[in-house]
């Protein structure tokens, strides 16, 4: 018996759309998801509602266009990271550490909160040291406003309406509007800042690593004690992060692209 004997054709069907959407960055609509596919309209609305209510695809209300969501790339992410993402990111992140002297850590989003994936030790004598799994409000961290800021504009919102805002510092943004404004910012210059925003004292600097559908994965950051990291030299080393990032992005393109 012939495996086309046991398919489902919905579930086929929820397949063809998922791979279609993967190559649609602006997203779609139902019509043209059914024009490409030759799909019946009402068919694509109902597995269009159904992961859209699984979490698996996202509308936005007022474009009515449909895009990945984050749950489904969330399991997309969990692949690469078992593609030893953190293992082809060590030698660069020893290369970020031998030229700043500081510590270098490398995590991700997991809900609403980021999470340190890994890191190597900064070479002074005082240095951050973050155990892996610790999660991290994204509202104040480097790292988090760096891969906020390169996620689609409607995904982005969506997560910002999420955070708690909780305040830690007199530097912390606690205003949404404001938030959003300061993530303009980020995009512009490529890479995030934590400005003594979650401890007094520490400051870090951070640049997302994307894939290649340029959609934020993980990121790499610095985090070094003011003094050693003072603002005035936050667009040098964010600079400088924003390279060995990008070369880790090179690598994981590459490396999906060989898997492909």
């Amino acid at each position: 018996m012939s495996v086309s004997n046991h398919q489902v054709p919905n579930l086929d069907r929820a397949l063809t759309i998922i791979e279609l959407m993967s190559d649609r960055a602006t997203g779609m609509s139902l019509s043209e998801i059914s024009r490409d596919l030759s799909f019946p309209q009402n068919s694509v609305y109902r597995i269009m509602m159904t992961l859209t209510a699984r979490g698996y695809v996202e509308r936005d209300e007022k474009t009515k266009r449909f895009y990945l969501g984050r749950k489904f790339l969330s399991i997309c992410h969990s692949s690469l990271a078992e593609r030893n993402l953190v293992e082809m990111s060590m030698d660069v992140m020893r290369d970020l550490r031998d030229a700043t002297k500081e510590s270098i850590l490398f995590g991700t989003l997991i809900g609403n909160e980021g999470v340190v994936l890994e890191q190597v030790p900064g070479m002074h004598n005082f240095r951050f040291v973050v155990e892996r799994g610790t999660r991290f409000p994204l509202h104040t961290a480097a790292p988090g406003k760096a891969m906020i800021a390169a996620l689609p504009e409607n995904e982005a919102n969506e997560l910002i309406e999420e955070l708690p805002m909780k305040r830690f510092t007199p530097n912390t943004l606690t205003d949404k509007k404001a938030f959003r404004k300061h993530l303009s910012e980020v995009r512009t210059a490529t890479y995030g800042w934590d400005h003594a925003e979650e401890m007094e004292g520490q400051h870090c600097v951070a640049a997302a690593i994307v894939d290649v559908n340029s959609y934020p994965v993980a990121a790499i950051w610095i985090t070094a004690p003011a003094n050693r990291l003072p603002a005035s030299n936050f667009d040098e080393w964010g600079r400088l992060v924003k390279v060995h990032a990008d070369r880790i992005s090179v690598r994981l393109q590459r490396s999906v692209g060989n898997v492909a």
